[in-house]
Formats: structure tokens, C-alpha cells, sequence
């Protein structure tokens, strides 16, 4: 089982940043696609970004472009969410997660497309 585990979640002020990891372990850490979702207080799960780390996006959401930019360390196992210029509606836990990559291909942002989950970093972003 890949192991997940995410954090750099915090509170700040509008305009402020943040920036999130997420650290994968154990077998084909090094290959996966990752993303990013967020659960907003009482709302569904969304999708935020996404990248494989053997190559392929990144995906965005069109509420986060050119705010937040999704990144591989060099290891290729721990995958980066630069959130700047926040907004109150960024607020929710915000959720790693993995599936095993075997082509280069474009990261889903769906739910359904990732296997294993970080157990979630609280994000909150006041006015």
C-alpha cells in the first residue's frame, strides 16, 4: 500500500500562502500521479490540481489558475501545492492523493481516479 502523508495546512489572511506537501511511501512511490482536493465546509469534494511524477500535466481547476502551481520534488516521490493569493472560498481540508502511473498521461481531477488518500490538511483563509 502507498502511504500518504499530507500537511503544510494552515490559517491566513487573504492574499496570504501557503504551500502544502505531500510525501508518498512504499512501493511505486516514485510513480505515481498525484493531486490535490479540497471539501469546502458542507460541499462536495473538488478537484484542485494534479501531476504525475514520472511527467504528465499538471492539471488545474479553472477556480485555482495561475494562483496555485503543483510541483515534483526531485525524489519524484513528493508532490507540492503553492497556493498564493488566497481566498476565503479556498477554505476546506485539502486531501492528497495517489494512483499508480504507468504512462505519462494527464492527472485526473475526479475522486474516482485516485487509490490511496492523505488523511488531510486543514486550510482555512479569513477575510
Amino acid at each position: 500500500q502507498v502511504q500518504l502523508a499530507d500537511s503544510g495546512g494552515g490559517a491566513v489572511q487573504a492574499g496570504g500562502s501557503l504551500r502544502l506537501a505531500c510525501a508518498a511511501s512504499g512501493p511505486t512511490s516514485n510513480r505515481l500521479c498525484m493531486a490535490w482536493f479540497r471539501q469546502p465546509p458542507g460541499k462536495e469534494r473538488e478537484g484542485v490540481a494534479g501531476i504525475c511524477t514520472l511527467g504528465g500535466g499538471p492539471a488545474y481547476a479553472d477556480s485555482v489558475k495561475g494562483r496555485f502551481t503543483i510541483s515534483v520534488d526531485t525524489d519524484q516521490s513528493t508532490v507540492y501545492l503553492q497556493m498564493n493569493s488566497l481566498k476565503p472560498e479556498d477554505t476546506g481540508m485539502y486531501y492528497c492523493a495517489a494512483d499508480p502511473q504507468f504512462i505519462t498521461r494527464v492527472p485526473a481531477l475526479y475522486p474516482g481516479a485516485y487509490q490511496y488518500w492523505g488523511q488531510g490538511t486543514q486550510v482555512t483563509v479569513s477575510s
